[in-house]
């Protein structure tokens, strides 16, 4: 912001800005953005097959218009129409890409060639300044490419359903939901180019032009495909041809077979069949079962269930069927390179995860330094390490049905738990005290602050030295609390004489250690 003196609150939330994109800027993950990369890479081959698709109608749509001119001609006219806008916002789609490439390769990229770059290839993944710039400008008064794209996209949307019949509006659901956001703590209203793009990363921002297409292409094919069904209206047929691939799983593990089951589907998108899960309806939109249910527990869950379908004489033959998921906590990992410590003698909590593998079947072992690694069950572990190595590494292997699979290993620094400071009434280092607070102190406190375990520290032994009578007097105690001599001594200080407390002796995790002592001056 500019102009005008902020607010303290305003001031706080600059702050807190600030702190957070430097821990977004430290912390985020090279396999989050390998993620977004490989969500584009999907979406794009959604698009591809979409396109597919979407020939396949307007080729059904000129076979028809060759068979009957005057009663497809009109309909052709509007699939046009769409066919047309839906490749004009794709294009523009495709221009808000290739600024935002074309921006962040240092020049590195001629603009025909930001127009095919991959995002694989870039070497700004993690930036989010190059599309808040490109896409959406300044936030408080949006100029950016995605400006003109939420008109464009707006345009798009009411051609769609302008085109739709009223007859089948109810069923006709389409996303490009440009609304804008409303951040009720703050009363604020939020443009939608300024909530999608603002402080976004290059690969996030690629996946969301990538989903926008999607929903573009999809839009196209749901429009075409209910104008291509007025013209069969009337004729019972199966009129979907589909390439199917069916997989146990889609997630496979390197050096795994994967296994699929390859066909033709073909079905009527005009005569929905019956299909029912457990005995209760699912819902069934173009010829397809929307099987949705409610997840809580992990695990693998079955279900068993009917198509029934009419056949040629008229009568419902059913056809079973039954399937089965996994279900299984969102999972995130955030690794502090530089954090990947274990503590000599103390209990160090893990946490330990591999995706698509259920907590149970995950085998977690400790090498490279003397210690023990334990199951609390759900992903959770405690490791405890004792002297003898620098470093260690948990090594993760899977449960298979035949033996186990190694996920990997990640290694960790061993050290010992930092020295607590002596402390004296109150007093840490070098302080004064008055002869009343020495005589009220109870004893030496270990203090050890700032650390990340809550540990005790107890005094096996320390010594006091101080000035008395112009003699040096030691005396040893056992234990924190002081001796009857200690207190005998303390009575007898004088104003600006010493008292050393030195020698201190406590129990770490790791054994008897020596800590600093202090010096105190009588006040």
């Amino acid at each position: 912001m500019s102009g005008g003196k902020e607010t303290p609150r305003q001031k706080m939330i600059g702050m807190m800005y600030l702190v957070l994109t430097a821990l977004l800027a430290m912390n985020i993950s090279k396999d989050v953005l390998l993620a977004f990369v490989t969500i584009e890479e999907g979406l794009n081959e959604t698009n591809k097959n979409s396109d597919g698709k979407n020939a396949s109608l307007y080729k059904t749509f000129d076979s028809e218009l060759a068979n009957d001119p005057n009663r497809v001609k009109p309909l052709k006219d509007k699939a046009d129409k769409i066919r047309k806008a839906a490749d004009a916002l794709c294009k523009a789609v495709d221009k808000a890409r290739a600024k935002v490439f074309f921006a962040s390769e240092g020049g590195k990229l001629t603009e025909q060639q930001a127009d095919t770059f991959h995002l694989e290839f870039s070497s700004a993944k993690d930036n989010y300044d190059i599309p808040t710039h490109v896409l959406v400008g300044e936030p408080e008064h949006p100029t950016g490419v995605a400006v003109e794209l939420k008109k464009q996209i707006e345009d798009f949307r009411k051609l769609c359903f302008a085109t739709v019949p009223k007859e089948d509006m109810a069923g006709f659901k389409m996303g490009l939901d440009t609304k804008d956001v409303q951040d009720h703590h703050e009363g604020l209203t939020i443009p939608w180019e300024v909530s999608m793009f603002n402080h976004t990363t290059i690969a996030a921002s690629m996946a969301l032009l990538a989903s926008v297409k999607n929903e573009v292409k999809t839009a196209e094919g749901d429009v075409v495909n209910i104008l291509l069904k007025k013209i069969t209206a009337d004729i019972v047929r199966v009129d979907v041809i589909e390439a199917k691939v069916v997989a146990p799983t889609s997630y496979i593990l390197a050096g795994e077979k994967y296994q699929a089951d390859i066909f033709v589907s073909a079905h009527s998108s005009t005569q929905d069949p019956k299909i029912t899960v457990g005995g209760g309806p699912v819902k069934v939109e173009g010829g397809v079962g929307k099987y949705e249910v409610s997840t809580s527990a992990e695990g693998l869950k079955e279900y068993k269930g009917v198509i029934q379908v009419k056949g040629p004489d008229g009568k419902m033959k059913d056809y079973p069927f039954e399937g089965a998921y996994m279900v299984a906590k969102p999972a995130m990992a955030v690794s502090p390179t530089k954090m990947n410590v274990f503590y000599i003698g103390v209990d160090n909590p893990v946490d330990i995860t591999v995706a698509g593998a259920a907590p149970t079947d995950v085998v977690a072992t400790l090498t490279g330094a003397p210690g023990t690694i334990n199951s609390l069950g759900q992903g959770h572990y405690i490791v405890k390490v004792s002297p003898g190595g620098s470093k260690c590494s948990i090594n993760v292997a899977i449960k298979k049905d035949k033996g186990t699979k190694s996920m990997g290993a990640m290694e960790f620094r061993v050290k010992k738990v930092p020295s607590p400071l002596a402390s004296f009434a109150g007093i840490t280092g070098d302080g004064t005290a008055s002869k009343g607070e020495l005589e009220a102190a109870g004893g030496v406190v270990p203090k050890l602050e700032d650390f990340v375990f809550d540990l005790k520290f107890p005094v096996v032994s320390w010594v006091m030295s101080m000035m008395v009578n112009g003699v040096y007097v030691d005396e040893k105690a056992t234990g924190p609390a002081k001796t009857a001599n200690m207190v005998t001594m303390l009575g007898k200080a004088k104003t600006g004489g010493k008292i050393l407390i030195e020698q201190v002796q406590v129990q770490a995790p790791d054994g008897i250690r020596k800590v600093p002592g202090c010096v105190i001056k009588v006040k």
